[in-house]
């Protein structure tokens, strides 16, 4: 047994992987088990179905830290419109994979020059200064000294360039917080396969994706992406404890199998092209939505509600709360409202002043 100001850390014999860790946190009073693994797949469909069986299986005190890479890759967000983000035959054509996560937030190019990160914690112990703590502490390692902003990016203090994005996924019991590490990422590919909107182009007051991002290798040329990695799992314990090394063929492979199939699925990755009579599209400080409206007799009968906002969860209420209304600014903007959540209401007050067509 270890002790300290903050934590006694148990060391016990697990009947099937060695050592296993307990850490007793003196301040909250319990028992916290700490499990870090490492992808062993370059594949997104097997990485996605990963963390979304340690989401759905983390026990009530434990913390999960997952590393993981995709191989040529376009991520797009839970409800953004694949062909609207992404030039996707080019990037088929090319060998590479477009793949739809969970998580709300934009577009994001992986190839063997990203690392991407996964946090999953109840949502007690859910902290994300916290957790992007861990990040930035890795990259201090390396003398590079960053800052959080915006809605989910980590950026080079102090000109602002960005290298981390993040997003975010909740449960009652759980909560989700990946994001991507450019270390050397390729990108004339990134600039190639991602289609910024015009309109987020404009809020940003930028030209284009390239500019806006930063690769970590620039700064420094000794950081490679395992030498980060093992930063990052020195960060982590630093941070929270001793953490259990797990791999991923520990989990349940069942269940894993059906998760990869779930994420590989063409309706999920690219959904099916249907005709709209209607679409709605803005930008708030929040994320962009567009609606998509089929109507008959003057009634809303199918909605699809695209978006790059972070709460996914949100986004998800918005096409059954429209479903067989009126196509009228009130019976919308009541709708909305109705959501009872501040950007519902900001997305009702646009609804109630556009000319609907």
């Amino acid at each position: 047994m270890r002790d300290n100001d903050k934590f006694v850390i148990i060391r016990h014999l697990a009947p099937s992987r060695g050592m296993r860790y307990n850490v007793y946190n003196k301040k909250r009073g319990n028992v916290m088990n700490y499990r870090m693994l490492r992808g062993d797949s370059f594949n997104p469909f097997c990485n996605l179905a990963v963390e979304a069986l340690l989401f759905e299986t983390l026990g009530p005190e434990e913390i999960a830290f997952y590393l993981w890479q995709n191989q040529n890759t376009v991520v797009i967000g839970r409800h953004q419109n694949a062909w609207q983000e992404c030039r996707v035959k080019l990037l088929e054509d090319e060998g590479g994979l477009l793949a739809r996560r969970s998580t709300g937030g934009g577009a994001v190019y992986h190839d063997l020059g990203n690392l991407n990160f996964t946090f999953v914690a109840p949502r007690a112990h859910y902290d994300v200064r916290r957790q992007l703590d861990v990040i930035r502490r890795a990259a201090a390692d390396f003398g590079i000294e960053t800052a959080f902003t915006g809605r989910n990016d980590l950026v080079i203090a102090p000109d602002g360039a960005k290298f981390s994005g993040n997003a975010f996924k909740f449960s009652d019991a759980v909560g989700m917080h990946h994001g991507t590490v450019l270390v050397s990422v390729d990108m004339d590919k990134l600039g190639r396969y991602l289609v910024p909107g015009k309109d987020k182009l404009k809020a940003k007051g930028i030209e284009s994706v390239r500019a806006r991002v930063c690769n970590l290798a620039e700064l420094n040329p000794d950081i490679t992406v395992p030498a980060l990695a093992d930063a990052l799992e020195r960060a982590f314990e630093a941070a929270y404890g001793p953490a259990e090394r797990l791999a991923v063929n520990d989990l349940d492979p069942d269940r894993l199998a059906a998760l990869k199939e779930q994420f590989a699925a063409w309706d999920f990755r690219l959904g099916k092209a249907l005709p709209f009579d209607a679409t709605l599209s803005h930008r708030f400080d929040w994320g962009g939505v567009t609606l998509e409206l089929a109507l008959r007799h003057g009634v809303i009968e199918r909605a699809s509600v695209w978006s790059d906002a972070m709460d996914e969860a949100v986004i998800a209420r918005i096409a059954p709360a429209l479903e067989g209304l009126r196509y009228e600014n009130a019976a919308i903007a009541d709708a909305l409202h109705g959501l009872k959540d501040p950007r519902m209401t900001d997305l009702a007050a646009w609804i109630a002043l556009e000319e609907l067509g």
